[in-house]
């Protein structure tokens, strides 16, 4: 394996843990009305676990609304049961062909708990960048132990897998800061 393959495998497994992290963050509720917050429930329909979001139309008419217009109005009862299922806390009500949800304000002490379920999320995924880190410079030393490549090749190997843990590090750091300030608004 040459260095632009390590450099390449460190670099996708690293930001594979970035997508991993936002996508989990658009799962968090922040009081007001996101199409994240459920696109992602699965739903048990006609036996198989199906995305929200392929089953129904999601829209968000105001910051505290979600109305869920399934393609199929038979599956309505699946899509509350999955509601229901989820940890989202929030209740759903049937209005004829559509859910609506009515998404609570979030309490100052719950904004607080939330803050710190983002920043235990970030340290993960940091954790996951620096196993990816690790991973490639073991890569690196094994082939320079097997003359593949020379002591200079795999100081810059290593020096470039550092560039993008630093890189990759910032970008959690930046949606950790995006979605606390979301969060922290009122």
């Amino acid at each position: 394996m040459a260095m632009d393959d390590i450099l390449f495998d460190v670099e996708e497994k690293m930001e594979s843990a970035v997508n991993y992290l936002k996508n989990e963050y658009r799962g968090i509720r922040t009081g007001r009305a996101s199409a994240g917050l459920v696109d992602h429930i699965k739903v048990d329909y006609y036996g198989s676990p199906t995305d929200l979001r392929q089953l129904a139309t999601i829209a968000t008419p105001d910051a505290m609304l979600i109305v869920i217009k399934p393609f199929d109005p038979g599956s309505l009862k699946d899509i509350e049961k999955a509601i229901y299922a989820s940890d989202l806390g929030i209740t759903p009500k049937i209005d004829g062909k559509i859910i609506r949800l009515a998404v609570p304000p979030v309490s100052g002490e719950r904004r607080g708990q939330i803050v710190a379920q983002l920043k235990k999320m970030a340290e993960a995924c940091r954790i996951s960048i620096r196993n990816a880190r690790r991973d490639g410079n073991k890569e690196v030393d094994r082939q320079q132990k097997a003359a593949e490549l020379t002591e200079d090749e795999a100081k810059k190997g290593k020096d470039d897998i550092q560039k993008l843990t630093v890189q990759y590090e910032a970008k959690v750091t930046d949606a950790l800061e995006a979605k606390t300030k979301e969060i922290e608004e009122v």
